[in-house]
Order: structure tokens, then C-alpha cells, then sequence
């Protein structure tokens, strides 16, 4: 029999819709259509908590029908910066606060690693599923990481704000590594030989940011991504991933690729990257470390993140196992039981270099596809994955800046100007495909004339 639901009664409030709160920088959560279009499918109200610096650009997208952003619908706009610790936090919990009693909120999930550490807090004051306190505070700051997770850390000093001036420079191993505590993308990482050099390059760091100093580790370098549901491990993968570091003191990623074909490597990283997630009390989520092996063997961890995978690594694992892994991250999110498949292709995602200039044309010489400027900020394509045995395919091309935009030296990823994805049935083939794609691009790159004066 089919029961219909009592009218309300008069002076009794309809119950509160119920909503799921995503956060992170509006054009991350936008290039991560499925996340909206998921939602949206299930009849939930769609909340975004982005900060300020999006508004005018989120307002516009959300009158456009044909943008995803459309599927919003309500949005907060926080004040904050990403070099300055919490600092999002009092405008987030106003903003989270002002939804209390307007919406029933059934789940949250930070898209982006800007608001992972307040994104912690709006789920332990609902009692929602997520990560927990330690770990998404921990995840937000380099130096708690090297507390917390002492056993996978290299030699590390940390110099807070106030303490560069004695800061005793001579009790690491040199050459080191530098890295602001709390940015990401690679920003302000960079390689340092000796104490001279590295006492130069603190003082030009912002005053109030906390720097972290460590034993630089100069082994290959891997990521490994877990879905973990009630403390339970439910998925893990190793991608290895190449940077810049072999020819600059930076490290901007320049590849990716999922699975990591290194499988005699995987057993002690995957190993001490369990440990890891026990040490932080990871509940429920998805999980993004960085590791090296050492010369020594050991996996040493880089830092942990407790949130997607930048870059296209949602699309290669899409790619590699046939599967989005966006509905599983939201059932996780929702306390639903979660599942994933083992990657059966291997993929990868190639970041050009470029020389300095102003970005002039890109071409591709390759039969069905064609460069895509996504420009930055934009949506990137979904891409249709293969089956396992298909051969190898070039997936994509994707220029990320505007025709006629600076084009600086690598420092961070958002310098970065042309990607392309690809997969295949085995690692060799792989390899193979990657040479013939880098053959068959060209990007033009205009010099840039300094103003007379």
C-alpha cells in the first residue's frame, strides 16, 4: 500500500531540506563536474563554501544553464589566505553557521586542499563522516606532519616566524629542501646547497609564515592514493609521479602515472603508508601522500593530504579502471559503503616544459584529436576510457593558459601550459605512446620584450 506522506500542520515548519556542503576553490570544484552532477542526481541541495576571490566569477557561472555551476544552489563566500594559518576559519564557521536550520546537512567534502583543515571541523560539529580533527589539521601543515609522523621523515628543522635570525642552520645535511608550512602546488619549494645560501632565502619569505627545512631525499618519487571508510582501507593505488627537480631546485610535477609499473617498490611504501594513515586516525575519506624511496630503500614521506589528488589523476584513474571514483569519494562522505576496482590499463598524464615567453599557438599533428584551451580555471573534457586490451590512445591535449599569456620558468604548478593524457594495454606501450605525442606537438612561444623606459 502506498502511504502519502501528512500535510503539515498549520504553524509547524516544513522540515529543512536536506544538503551536502562542498568546499574549495570554485574552479576546482568545477573542473570536478561529476561531484554536482552526482549530488544533483540524488535530489540534494548543493551548498559551496569557496573563497571570496571566486564570487564574481562564481556568480556569472551560475547564471549560465549550460555551466555545471548552475547545479549550485547556494553558495558562502570565506576570507582567508593560503599563507597564513586558519585563517579561513572564523568567516567559514559564520558562513557554515548561517545554513544551520535552513538545510539538513547529510554530508561534506572538500574538493580542493584551501578549506580541507575548516571542511574537518563542519563535519566533527555535525557528526558527519570524514577524515577527523588530527587528520585533516595535520594534513593542512607541513611541520604537524613531521610531528605527528616523525617515523617517515628525513632530518627536518622547523623555523617559525620570529626565529629565522638563529635559527641553528648547521644541524642539517646539506643540500636541503625548503618549503613554506601551509601553501601548496609546489609554491616556494625549493632546493638549497648550503647554510649561506638558505639563510638569504629564509629572509624572503613573508614574516608570519612558518618555514619548513629538511634533508633533501633524492630518490623516485610516488603518490598513493587510499579510499578509506571507517578506518578501513577500501582502495589504494601507487602513481609515480617525475618533477623538475633533475634539472632546477624546484620541484613542479611534470607526470604522472597510475598504476606505477614499479611493483617491486610498492610492497614497504604501501606498507608505511597504512602506518601513516593509523598514525593521523584517518576515518573516512580519500587519502593523496607523496613519498620518495631513499637510497637507502625507505619510503619517506614527502606530505599527506587529506583530500582528491590534484592535477588529472581522478581522470587517469577514471581511465585506468574504466570507473569514475567520484561517486565512491561521495558515498564514503554520505557513510554508504564504498568500492573501487583495481586499474586495469595504465595511464598517464605529461606536463610540457616550455621556454619563457608569451604563449603563441599550440599544434598537434595526431589523427582525431585536436588541442583543447581550457585556458585557467576551465573545465577539462571527461575523457571515455578504453577497455583493457584496446590499444594505446592519446586521450587528450589540453592547453591550460590564454593564447598570448606570460609563460614564466617552472616554480609552481600553476605555471604549467600544456598536458596531454594517455593509456595503454601495458607499460612498453605506454612509453612508446608518450614519445610519439611529444613528437607530434608544437608550441610556439613568443619572446617577450622587456617596456623601454
Amino acid at each position: 500500500m502506498t502511504r502519502t506522506a501528512p500535510a503539515p500542520h498549520a504553524g509547524i515548519p516544513a522540515p529543512a531540506p536536506e544538503a551536502f556542503v562542498l568546499t574549495g576553490a570554485f574552479r576546482v570544484v568545477c573542473r570536478n563536474p561529476r561531484y554536482l552532477e552526482e549530488l544533483a542526481a540524488r535530489g540534494l541541495k548543493i551548498l559551496l563554501i569557496t573563497p571570496e576571490e571566486y564570487r564574481e566569477t562564481a556568480t556569472a557561472a551560475r547564471k549560465d544553464p549550460a555551466h555545471p555551476a548552475a547545479l549550485i544552489d547556494d553558495v558562502a563566500y570565506v576570507d582567508g589566505s593560503l599563507d597564513q594559518e586558519g585563517s579561513f576559519t572564523p568567516s567559514f564557521a559564520a558562513r557554515a553557521r548561517e545554513w544551520h536550520g535552513r538545510y539538513t546537512i547529510v554530508g561534506a567534502y572538500a574538493v580542493g586542499e584551501t578549506l580541507v583543515e575548516q571542511t574537518g571541523l563542519l563535519c566533527d560539529a555535525l557528526g558527519l563522516p570524514g577524515p577527523g580533527l588530527r587528520a585533516t589539521r595535520v594534513c593542512r601543515s607541513k611541520y604537524l606532519q613531521r610531528w605527528y609522523l616523525d617515523e617517515f621523515s628525513p632530518a627536518t628543522l622547523v623555523v617559525p616566524p620570529g626565529g629565522r635570525e638563529d635559527a641553528d642552520l648547521e644541524a642539517l645535511p646539506y643540500p636541503v629542501v625548503v618549503k613554506p608550512a601551509t601553501r601548496h602546488s609546489s609554491s616556494g619549494v625549493v632546493a638549497v646547497a648550503g647554510p649561506e645560501e638558505l639563510r638569504g632565502l629564509l629572509l624572503g619569505y613573508p614574516a608570519h609564515e612558518t618555514v619548513l627545512v629538511e634533508q633533501k631525499i633524492t630518490g623516485q618519487e610516488y603518490s598513493v592514493e587510499s579510499l578509506v571508510q571507517q578506518g578501513e582501507v577500501v582502495f589504494t593505488s601507487v602513481t609515480r609521479k617525475e618533477t623538475t627537480e633533475s634539472g632546477a631546485q624546484t620541484f613542479v610535477e611534470l607526470a604522472h602515472s597510475v598504476p606505477s609499473a614499479d611493483v617491486a617498490a610498492h610492497a614497504e611504501l604501501l606498507a608505511a603508508n597504512l602506518r601513516m594513515l593509523t598514525a593521523l586516525g584517518f576515518r573516512d575519506g580519500i587519502a593523496h601522500a607523496e613519498w620518495r624511496t631513499g637510497d637507502d630503500g625507505r619510503p619517506y614521506l614527502m606530505e599527506a593530504a587529506a583530500r582528491t589528488p590534484g592535477d588529472g589523476l581522478l581522470a587517469l584513474y577514471h581511465l585506468a579502471t574504466g570507473q569514475p571514483m567520484e561517486p565512491e569519494i561521495l558515498r564514503i562522505a554520505l557513510g554508504e559503503s564504498a568500492a573501487y576496482p583495481a586499474p586495469a590499463r595504465y595511464t598517464r598524464q605529461v606536463y610540457l616544459e616550455h621556454e619563457e615567453g608569451a604563449l603563441g599557438d599550440v599544434r598537434l599533428d595526431w589523427p582525431g584529436v585536436s588541442p583543447q584551451w581550457v585556458g585557467e580555471g576551465g573545465m577539462w573534457p571527461e575523457p571515455v576510457p578504453g577497455a583493457p586490451d584496446d590499444p594505446a590512445a592519446l586521450r587528450a591535449l589540453l592547453v591550460l593558459k590564454e593564447a598570448g599569456a606570460r609563460l614564466a620558468p617552472l616554480a609552481s604548478s600553476d605555471d604549467r601550459a600544456v598536458t596531454f593524457l594517455i593509456d595503454a594495454p601495458s607499460p612498453a606501450e605506454l612509453d612508446g605512446l608518450e614519445l610519439r605525442v611529444r613528437a607530434a606537438v608544437c608550441v610556439t612561444v613568443d619572446p617577450v620584450v622587456a617596456d623601454e623606459r
